[in-house]
């Protein structure tokens, strides 16, 4: 015959033999509601001030991902002999390879931005700036550089941001099976964009001077690169790093201030454009939200 048990037989009221209580787990609960309510009223603002431009940041955030591409493809016009000369005695390519090397990427960033800012045809035209990104890593020896390999990572994650926001206007215009497949591919690419887009931020922590403020800025930085990768708080945490870079940007990578001739002010314009595309990407983030794949997402659910 089976004996009866009390509740202390079932491990009622009895002590969490793993060593943690019911108490702590309502606690640390507890905080991180704390914190989702108060990141929460914040978001509520940032929508409300925000109202009025929100029908613009789609445009606005894909013009900023093409950007350093225009920048790129003219200064190359306007510097064409000096390109060649690079190309020729630095990269010893032989001279036709030269001509043909600039041409194609010129005509290829010219284009393909354009169909990035008009929305038309996105697969192929952000195929197309991604293999400009690499045949220029290859061309100008650059692909062992790990700030310019982070920076163009980050690049390729907005154009991958860029996918997704054409693949939800997709599926909001069209009904059927084939939606299913664009929300699939979209919350991947929405991924994948979220991830690619916090490695400009992971090479700015690892280069350049430390500094007491260097050290707040890249803490939260950092904090918020988790809350996008994982997306939790995706909005508050993308908007709170478009902060941050922007304000990096102009008292950094100020090349107006440089005088015409002065040695870095290529790589300031280059870097100051750059960044300007990964705020794109991640104002795309701000307008879309971090996709299903997210903390976000699964609470929605949940």
């Amino acid at each position: 015959m089976a004996q009866m048990r009390g509740p202390g037989s079932y491990g009622i009221g009895a002590q969490n033999p793993f060593g943690g209580s019911s108490d702590d787990k309502g606690e640390s609960s507890g905080a991180l509601d704390s914190i989702r309510e108060q990141t929460s009223k914040i978001e509520d603002l940032l929508d409300t001030v925000s109202e009025p431009l929100r029908p613009y940041l789609p445009a606005i955030g894909r013009f900023l991902i093409v950007v350093t591409f225009i920048e790129d493809a003219l200064r190359i016009i306007t510097q064409w002999s000096d390109q060649l000369l690079y190309l020729h005695d630095y990269r010893h390519i032989p001279s036709g390879i030269t001509h043909l090397f600039l041409i194609v990427n010129v005509i290829a960033m010219a284009s393909c931005s354009t169909l990035v800012i008009i929305r038309k045809h996105s697969e192929y035209a952000v195929g197309g700036l991604i293999g400009v990104v690499v045949t220029q890593a290859l061309g100008y020896g650059l692909i062992f550089d790990l700030n310019f390999f982070l920076r163009n990572l980050s690049v390729m994650g907005g154009l991958l941001m860029v996918l997704s926001d054409s693949w939800v206007r997709k599926t909001k215009a069209f009904a059927g099976l084939p939606q299913i497949e664009e929300k699939d591919r979209k919350m991947y690419f929405q991924l994948a964009g979220r991830v690619l887009l916090i490695f400009l931020f992971v090479g700015f922590v690892f280069s350049g001077q430390w500094s007491i403020w260097r050290v707040i800025v890249s803490l939260v930085g950092l904090v918020a690169c988790v809350m996008v990768v994982v997306g939790f708080k995706a909005k508050f945490s993308a908007t709170l790093l478009v902060l941050i870079l922007s304000i990096f940007n102009i008292l950094v990578n100020n090349f107006w201030t440089l005088h015409e001739h002065h040695p870095h002010k290529d790589f300031a314009k280059y870097d100051f454009f750059q960044i300007l595309s990964i705020v794109g990407g991640l104002l795309l983030l701000v307008n879309s939200g971090p996709g299903q794949f997210s903390i976000d997402e699964k609470k929605k659910v949940y």
